[in-house]
């Protein structure tokens, strides 16, 4: 499988490391750049929470795109000494906070600040994606009002939620690959 790498802004080009394993998938850069394209200049300064980390492909992209803060969550031991070496590959550590633990009991705490962008890129067919946007639902507060969550799934896991204060904007298939953006509307 080739490598993954960081496609845009100051890390552009950096080949990052994989998780050892198979316990991860990583994003395809096709993917990746095409939600990246979706976000736009809005990555500036903004604050993103990557749920399930695996590489840390992700996050790093952001950080590299000019965002203020990245949050990488993963239960994996080798999933976050990925994520640290690959902030080390980049240089881009000094923005990131790694923590390791349950994404589903992060949600669940009452979070310290929010989020202008969560990408949720679980383990497949867990349904982990619909449980991790229906915990964000019921405590909004963990995206900032006019926030995306983002949902990187296969397009066969999909269904509509009943969620009432997420609203789904846009849907983006690439092969097995559907990214569903989620807003939070603001005030």
């Amino acid at each position: 499988m080739p490598g993954i790498r960081v496609i845009g802004g100051a890390a552009k080009g950096r080949r990052l490391k994989m998780v050892p394993g198979d316990s991860t998938r990583p994003v395809m850069d096709r993917v990746k750049e095409s939600a990246f394209n979706i976000i736009g200049v809005g990555i500036l300064n903004a604050a993103l929470l990557d749920l399930f980390g695996g590489t840390g492909s992700v996050g790093i992209e952001a950080l590299s795109r000019g965002a203020a803060r990245v949050v990488f969550i993963d239960s994996d031991r080798l999933a976050i000494k990925t994520i640290q070496t690959n902030l080390e590959i980049t240089g881009l550590g000094q923005r990131a906070q790694v923590v390791r633990g349950d994404a589903l009991a992060y949600l669940k705490a009452k979070p310290e600040s929010g989020f202008d962008y969560i990408y949720i890129a679980p383990p497949q067919y867990q349904s982990l994606w619909a449980k991790s946007l229906t915990l964000i639902d019921s405590q909004p507060e963990w995206l900032n009002p006019d926030g995306w969550a983002i949902v990187q799934i296969d397009p066969r896991e999909h269904a509509e939620l009943p969620l009432t204060r997420l609203t789904l904007i846009d849907q983006r298939k690439y092969g097995n690959t559907l990214l569903c953006f989620y807003e939070r509307p603001g005030e």
